[in-house]
């Protein structure tokens, strides 16, 4: 190692990351004056990375997981050589910035994952090192390896204070993830103070039961670092968290208290770090020159490392044609085989989970890159694969079905760390009850337009005996109201499989797709192109009249219960139309929506949820909608009890 030149990055990189806080006048200098060597360590010396091919398939992967610390990040990644000048560190924090308040996926070249709200980061590199595992079992041969990376993070106590880590590194423990490697940055400083205050766990003691290796070093002695990711490196079957003793802030005025997390340092306050640490008192933005040149030639050997890979690739490739085919479809989510839709008959008659189990069967044999597994809930949820190569496990990497167990929000994150990687993609599944859980990732994936599906069952108040608990009620209502999240509630199997092309089809926003634990009857349709008109959020079931008396919007289950309801009215013309995607028919153009509502008396609302989000299409008195908690009970009794059934649905009908 070139100890000179790695630390000359380090202060490079506390040089820049107090200079754009302070210019901006906002943001984190603790974390990057405090971790420094870290990033040196792992961009000058220990990462398989390129600069000038950031989205090489089998670099190393870095995730920030304390991304409010996103000057370290962008400080080094301009060093390295990535597509981060020095204006655009400059424009830290501005409106268009390259630099953003928090990581952003995609807007910064370099950056593998958004990241900010605390804990989702290491969530999402358990993810990542969980794909590279898969991908590694699948292509890797005995004469060649093309897959064969680690992934990275850094963390601090905040991370380790979010549940969501908690629950992601028991995961990753069990799942015994040994190329996933990450640093503890042990500051005992947070926002209010001191971390003994609120935090007082024995780290050590905790990521051992998890079934973690633990090593302990300095952060501020550059080898012992390099040595301490290869004690890591060393062990095949255990991740490894590396703690790294740190002073919040070091060499700023406020050094070690929490004065200096979250706060530009000031004029003068910048002067005296810089004059403690040996750079420029006067100068701004200074990178000491041995870091660039050193980085000039790191870059070189870096690209021949990709050459390298490339070679081998070629090699593979020429040896293994189908196997080259295959990676082919894996990376661009192309078929790996031609298998037919699952087919209905009017009058079949069964939830539209049960077809979700068969279009995801369909799905997972028509695409062998499809992955993903349900929070502990395989059976309700329908989601086991059957003609696949059995379950994830350390045992077995070429398993496509991942137990998460009872770990929502951390399922959702891994989800987001396999999409993020590239080469698979993913799923994740609960009762709709519980998305609640796993949101804030949720609300991320949308943000960093990440197509993760979801699926979630179990969809109303006919989840029946189990009660309000598990009944929802405004969690459709909810998910509808986070930008970037498409809702698809399909009404019966044939529209429960449309779901799941359109699923499918996502490349940059997340899918929720809610399904019904009783039973529904497929339908006629009289839209006979129905599956292209459903693609755009909704269709005409029941025509009724080009001028009806009254057109319906239904959804999911109650648009069976809105057909049997039109059937129990006389002398008036009833037109029933499944919305599959509210959010996506309000996107689509006036006359479409004139076209599919017709020139209607009365518009009427079935959904058993809240009304909120539906008020702009009928009054008050013609929303058929559930406002109150549901009650435990058999399904049919909580429905009569709480009047939501075709026979009430009639009486609106009937006004």
């Amino acid at each position: 190692m070139d100890t000179k030149s790695i630390e000359a990055t380090a202060l490079s990189i506390r040089s820049l990351s107090m200079d754009a806080i302070q210019k901006a006048n906002s943001g984190h200098p603790g974390l990057p004056l405090g971790a420094a060597e870290v990033a040196a360590v792992l961009y000058g010396q220990v990462m398989k990375h390129n600069p000038a091919d950031s989205k090489w398939k089998d670099r190393d992967r870095f995730v920030l997981s304390a991304g409010h610390g996103s000057m370290l990040l962008y400080s080094i990644l301009h060093i390295a050589g990535y597509n981060v000048s020095l204006d655009d560190i400059k424009n830290f924090r501005q409106v268009g910035s390259k630099c953003p308040g928090h990581p952003e996926v995609e807007i910064t070249d370099g950056v593998e994952c958004t990241s900010g709200p605390l804990g989702q980061g290491i969530a999402a590199a358990v993810g990542m090192a969980v794909a590279e595992s898969m991908l590694a079992a699948r292509f890797n041969t005995s004469r060649h390896t093309i897959v064969d990376h680690y992934t990275y993070a850094l963390v601090g106590e905040g991370c380790l204070e979010e549940g969501v880590s908690s629950e992601a590194s028991s995961l990753a423990g069990n799942l015994k993830l040994g190329k996933l490697i990450v640093f503890y940055d042990e500051n005992k400083i947070s926002i209010d103070g001191c971390t003994d205050i609120t935090f007082s766990d024995d780290v050590q003691k905790r990521y051992e039961s998890y079934g973690w290796q633990v090593l302990r070093g300095s952060m501020y002695n550059v080898k012992e670092i390099e040595d301490l990711v290869n004690m890591a490196k060393g062990e095949k079957n255990k991740p490894s968290i590396i703690i790294l003793k740190s002073v919040i802030g070091k060499g700023a005025p406020n050094e070690g208290t929490a004065g200096v997390h979250g706060a530009p340092l000031g004029e003068e306050g910048c002067a005296a770090a810089k004059k403690a640490l040996g750079l420029p008192e006067n100068e701004k933005f200074y990178v000491v020159p041995e870091a660039y040149k050193y980085f000039e030639e790191r870059r070189k050997e870096l690209a021949a490392e990709e050459q390298k890979w490339n070679a081998e690739f070629d090699a593979w490739a020429k040896e293994n044609p189908e196997l080259a085919k295959k990676w082919d479809a894996y990376w661009n989510a192309k078929p790996t085989a031609e298998v037919s839709a699952p087919s209905y008959a009017v009058g079949d008659k069964l939830a539209t989970r049960d077809a979700s189990g068969k279009s995801l069967n369909c799905m997972a044999d028509r695409f062998e890159w499809l992955v993903g597994g349900s929070a502990d809930l395989e059976g309700p949820n329908k989601t086991k694969i059957k003609n696949n190569d059995g379950v994830y496990c350390a045992e077995n990497r070429k398993g496509r079905t991942i137990e998460y167990g009872i770990r929502e929000f951390a399922m959702s994150q891994v989800v987001s760390g396999i999409n993020l990687h590239g080469g698979l993609r993913a799923f994740g599944a609960t009762f709709l009850v519980f998305s609640d859980y796993f949101r804030g990732s949720l609300r991320v994936a949308a943000l960093s337009k990440l197509p993760n599906i979801y699926i979630l069952t179990h969809d109303s108040i006919y989840v029946g005996e189990d009660g309000p608990t598990h009944q929802p009620i405004e969690t459709i209502a909810s998910l509808r109201c986070i930008p970037n999240v498409q809702v698809l509630r399909p009404g019966d199997a044939e529209e429960a499989q449309v779901a799941w092309e359109m699923a499918l089809e996502s490349k940059d926003h997340p899918v929720c797709m809610a399904f019904t634990r009783q039973a529904l009857t497929v339908y006629a349709k009289d839209d006979k192109d129905w599956r292209n008109t459903a693609r755009k959020g909704a269709y005409v079931v029941q025509t009724g009249s080009d001028s009806p008396d009254i057109t319906i919007l239904a959804t999911g289950s109650e648009v069976e219960m809105s057909l049997n309801a039109a059937k129990l009215v006389e002398g008036k013309k009833i037109r029933v139309v499944s919305v599959t995607d509210k959010t996506l028919f309000e996107a689509q153009s006036e006359d479409f929506q004139k076209k599919i509502i017709g020139n209607a008396k009365r518009i009427v609302v079935a959904e058993a949820g809240v009304r909120m989000g539906w008020e702009g299409y009928a009054k008050k008195v013609d929303l058929f909608t559930i406002d109150r908690f549901g009650e435990s009970g058999p399904a049919n009794k909580v429905a009569e009890y709480l009047g939501f059934t075709s026979a009430k649905l009639a009486e609106v009908l009937k006004r």
